[in-house]
């Protein structure tokens, strides 16, 4: 017996906490605080089994654990096909579990403190949360693509429950609606990537049954490259990668809590896992591959920069989380499509997968570092901050430690998987030119992520007060919230040095390629004999020595980038987003709901109108008929007579005998 038997367990216990806190009356929760002991309790228990479940796949051969039950059963002829429910126990569920287990666990604990003055609506906000941990859990314990998309539908229901909490305000309201809509744009692509699936391999989306037999697929390899795009189309909308990023920043409007968990174990992090799942089909796909990591390369570019200006401490961070997932693209694609090109194991996956753990703890950290600002400051603006560090020296030591490693520097967790992932990619250098476009854009990101981090730091914490109310008004965060917090910084401090002790062999993708195990020695003097890690290292040092000297010495004036025709121009460009907010809201308005008028009117005017049209002729008819029927024998009898007289006519005229 192994306790994976009993990891079905693990989503099923916060969704117990959702059943209570949600059924049970607000009369109850008074003294409970809103049900957070239930949410906390069901969460801790989660995360025990969850760690206990993780250790044994990662200590085990690798051999996925595999447990389902017959759901839907449908018998046709020679296309008859059983769904299964289940769960499927890997490498990389493991590292999910681990991921999203501690990091959910941390929030509701610090939500605690930080949603302490929201009264009656604490219940509504415990309750969805708890939905929330217990439908991501539930995606990553999935068995097969089918009960992953349900699970995936099921996130995207929370994450809007959940960024439009504050329901009575109109941007909080809208933000959910973008949320929800625009990735269902992703979700639909997902949906068409299934059933592609399902027919190519005959009505069997199972993990175990598809990854080992993936040359049964009918179809050919054009059809399943197909369905690896649209795959990866469902990852680009749940993962607001390019060019459906722009619903994320909004999605800021949530409760802080809510956006370090969407941020940094749920929503945006199922499109990297869905990627990562279905690696053994993308190695079979070596042009969705590199679609994978071009997108994946210029997105973490692209949104890096609009971070540059922007002074709200929650987008500045949005932004990052969709720059930083675009890495994680980057890594996958980049490391698979030399894989099929060379056959040798690339760093690739394991680096994205590594930067996926490593990311989720560090942008918790510092998305409720920037709750514990905002819970103390009352505002969002950075321009109103400055010279905290002394109210809140506990949260801005944390939010240190979080740009450091988010900025890569050593030994913080966030340099050993950025750096893996750049020389990923450099491996594929000699093998297309589009490479160095990508490893270019990679260092490049890496700059302006310590740029924009330190600047974020520097505006907030250090220097004089600028708004000397908010700075006097400024204290600490209580335990419930600081607590986490500490708990999080050493993980975003150490959780790299687990590539030290064999997590490059441990999640490899099973069945797809091995590792051999290095000594931490040799993966140290290999890393640090290398020229592409002080490149990185390097780049990051300028960026923030950049924003130390605009923002804290104020020996470069901020205002010389940001003025005149090109640099105001450019500034404007950024904070609207390259123009993203309005091309959306255009072509909502115009194509949209131009084609929703155009559908309308098939709907009303030709499709009921035909229907209706018939109705009115035959009720027309009918009225038409009913005056025949007049009671009296005397005319039925001469419509007899009448009617027989015709047929005699009828016969006489045609040559018949009377």
């Amino acid at each position: 017996m192994t306790f994976a038997e009993y990891a079905w367990l693990i989503p099923i216990l916060p969704l117990i906490a959702f059943v209570i806190i949600g059924l049970l009356g607000n009369r109850l929760f008074k003294k409970w605080d809103g049900g957070a002991p239930i949410a906390i309790g069901m969460a801790a228990i989660s995360l025990i089994l969850s760690l206990i479940v993780a250790y044994e796949a990662l200590t085990g051969d690798g051999t996925p654990f595999v447990q389902s039950l017959e759901w839907v059963v449908v018998q046709g002829g020679d296309f008859a096909f059983t769904f299964n429910m289940g769960i499927y126990i890997d490498n990389l569920t493991a590292l999910m579990l681990i991921v999203v287990s501690i990091v959910s666990t941390l929030v509701v604990i610090y939500s605690l403190g930080y949603m302490g003055e929201e009264g009656g609506r604490k219940r509504r906000y415990y309750a969805v949360i708890s939905l929330f941990i217990s439908v991501m859990l539930g995606l990553v314990l999935a068995s097969n693509f089918l009960q992953m998309f349900i699970f995936w539908e099921l996130v995207g229901l929370c994450s809007y429950l959940l960024i439009g909490f504050w329901n009575t305000r109109p941007s909080a309201a809208s933000a959910a609606k973008k949320a929800f809509l625009v990735t269902r744009i992703g979700d639909i692509m997902f949906m068409a990537g299934l059933f592609i699936l399902f027919v190519g391999f005959k009505g069997n989306l199972d993990f175990d049954y598809i990854f080992n037999n993936l040359d049964s697929f009918v179809g050919g390899d054009s059809l399943l490259t197909l369905s690896t795009l649209m795959l990866f189309g469902g990852a680009v909308g749940k993962s607001a990668q390019f060019p459906l990023h722009d619903w994320l920043p909004d999605a800021m409007e949530g409760p802080t809590t809510v956006s370090a968990l969407i941020h940094a174990a749920t929503m945006v992090k199922a499109g990297v896992y869905l990627v990562a799942r279905s690696y053994p089909i993308m190695v079979k796909t070596p042009d969705t591959l590199m679609v994978v990591a071009i997108i994946g390369g210029f997105t973490a570019l692209f949104a890096a920069t609009m971070a540059l200006n922007n002074t709200n401490i929650k987008r500045v961070l949005a932004y990052s989380t969709i720059s930083q997932l675009g890495y994680m693209f980057l890594a996958l694609g980049a490391g698979g499509y030399i894989f099929t090109k060379t056959l040798d194991p690339n760093v690739g996956y394991m680096s994205g997968a590594f930067h996926l753990m490593n990311h989720a703890f560090f942008k918790a950290l510092l998305f409720l570092s920037a709750g514990a600002v905002i819970h103390a400051a009352h505002t969002e603006d950075m321009r109103l901050m400055g010279g905290l560090s002394k109210k809140m020296k506990i949260t801005s030591l944390v939010m240190l430690i979080g740009c450091l490693s988010i900025a890569g520097i050593p030994p913080f967790s966030g340099f050993w998987s950025k750096d893996l992932i750049l020389a990923a990619v450099y491996e594929g250098v000699s093998i297309s030119p589009i490479f160095t476009v990508l490893y270019a854009m990679g260092l490049v990101t890496a700059f302006l992520t310590a740029f924009y981090m330190f600047r974020l730091w520097f505006m907030t914490f250090s220097g004089t007060p600028r708004d000397k109310k908010i700075h006097d008004h400024a204290h600490e965060a209580p335990a419930s919230m600081w607590v986490p917090l500490a708990i999080l910084a050493l993980f975003a401090f150490g959780s790299g040095f687990a590539y030290l002790f064999g997590l490059n062999t441990a999640i490899v993708p099973y069945g797809v390629f091995s590792m051999e195990y290095a000594s931490a020695g040799t993966l140290l003097v290999n890393m640090f004999t290398d020229s592409l890690t002080y490149a990185s290292i390097i780049v990051a040092i300028i960026g923030i020595a950049l924003a130390y000297l605009m923002y804290e010495k104020k020996t470069i004036d901020p205002a010389r980038f940001t003025s005149g025709a090109v640099g105001g121009t450019l500034s404007n460009i950024l904070l609207a987003r390259y123009g993203f907010t309005k091309a959306y809201d255009w072509f909502g308005l115009r194509i949209v709901y131009g084609v929703a008028k155009v559908v309308d009117f098939i709907d009303r005017k030709i499709i009921d109108g035909l229907i209706n049209g018939i109705s009115a002729g035959l009720i027309r008819s009918g009225s038409f008929l009913r005056r025949a029927q007049t009671g009296f024998v005397q005319s039925y009898a001469a419509v007899v007579v009448a009617g027989v007289s015709l047929i005699v006519i009828l016969l006489f005229l045609m040559g018949g005998v009377i």
